[in-house]
């Protein structure tokens, strides 16, 4: 089993993220090719599609949302991600099983305690037939069917009995945070039924191709799940395996491109929540474990990060029609004029007609 560097896990990471290199691939196949795009706020999907492609506009992506090629829906994580339409006919059964514990947490207990759970997806699905309805109406309807129950709650338990997906607008370009969000039954939008049951073998495919080389624990942390190391076990005899520098196990599909630990690696803004970042439990491939650190405490809140050497070196804001860059390191002459250009061509895209500033914050200690 050969030992693939820190260094090469993070060019093979970039390369096949599309980080290494801008590509010309329609938009659909790369969000595609990396199995979900975080969306639980609507601008930042852009911005990562940006930073993949060569020649990306917003309305490219509006358009697969409109024409419900792409779908804006509750996936891994149990969080808001972007998926091919026909892809989350497989993947939510398979990470259902996460999701699913969300209906005994506290959270929801004080709406879920009591109720008949088949019953209560039927009255669901009754009111959800052939159209899209706002979360807040869809609360009350609810409520109306099951008093005396929270009517958010009532719409986040329906959410994990059925599922659901977002209309094209929650998703359309313009809200750094969250909009009112209106929901249809997945089924009528996607095209088709959902897969009868999980299909962990394809997760596991599809995960590694745009994540590999990784570890079963990996795995799990992208997509949320857990059991998987008995599927991967299945799988070993077609998978290739690797181990790290900590001498763990690394499976990944057998046609899948190694880079070369010394392959050059551009300057690179990364939105919030960004799956580069999130998609493995030892995330050092890509960010230092003290920088994981000092975000702690913000992370769920999503923190926007930039690329310098194919590795995090700090965060990035916009604040209006300024990007504010704050270094989390020193910061070379050359690499710094590298991340103002980037920046330069990043401000149109984010604040268009605006014009807009590039703000070096001090560096954070």
């Amino acid at each position: 089993m050969p030992e693939l560097s820190l260094r090469t896990l993070n060019r093979t990471l970039l390369l096949r993220q599309r980080l290494h290199e801008r590509t010309a691939m329609p938009v659909a196949d790369l969000i595609r090719h990396l199995v979900a795009v975080q969306g639980q706020e609507p601008n930042w999907p852009y911005v990562g599609l940006w930073s993949r492609l060569s020649e990306f506009r917003h309305e490219e992506l509006s358009a697969l949302l409109e024409e419900r090629t792409v779908v804006r829906a509750t996936s891994i994580r149990r969080t808001v991600h972007l998926t091919d339409a026909q892809d989350y006919r497989w993947l939510y059964p398979t990470v259902r099983p996460a999701v699913e514990p969300t209906l005994r947490s506290v959270y929801l207990r004080d709406a879920m305690d009591g109720l008949d759970i088949a019953e209560f997806g039927a009255a669901g699905k009754e009111l959800l037939d052939g159209r899209a309805v706002s979360r807040r109406d869809l609360g009350k309807l609810l409520s109306e069917r099951f008093p005396g129950r929270g009517a958010r709650d009532l719409v986040h338990g329906l959410g994990v009995v059925q599922p659901l997906v977002h209309h094209p607008g929650a998703g359309a370009w313009g809200a750094w945070r969250g909009r009112s969000v209106s929901v249809s039954l997945a089924e009528q939008v996607v095209g088709g039924p959902l897969a009868e049951g999980p299909e962990p073998r394809t997760l596991v495919r599809r995960y590694l191709a745009a994540y590999g080389p990784a570890t079963v624990g990996d795995i799990q942390e992208f997509a949320g799940v857990t059991k998987l190391a008995e599927v991967v076990e299945g799988m070993r005899g077609e998978l290739r395996v690797f181990r790290d520098d900590a001498g763990r196990e690394l499976f990944d599909v057998p046609d899948a491109p190694i880079a070369a630990a010394d392959s050059p690696a551009p300057v690179r803004f990364l939105p919030a929540f960004d799956n580069s970042c999130l998609g493995h439990r030892d995330r050092r491939r890509i960010i230092r474990d003290e920088d994981r650190t000092r975000i702690a405490k913000i992370a769920s809140g999503g923190v926007p990060m930039y690329l310098i050497d194919g590795f995090v070196h700090g965060r990035w804001d916009v604040a209006g029609s300024t990007i504010r860059i704050t270094p989390w390191h020193a910061l070379a002459a050359d690499d710094e004029a590298a991340l103002r250009a980037e920046a330069e061509r990043l401000l149109p895209f984010i604040t268009p007609g605006e014009g807009g500033d590039v703000v070096f914050e001090k560096r954070a200690a």
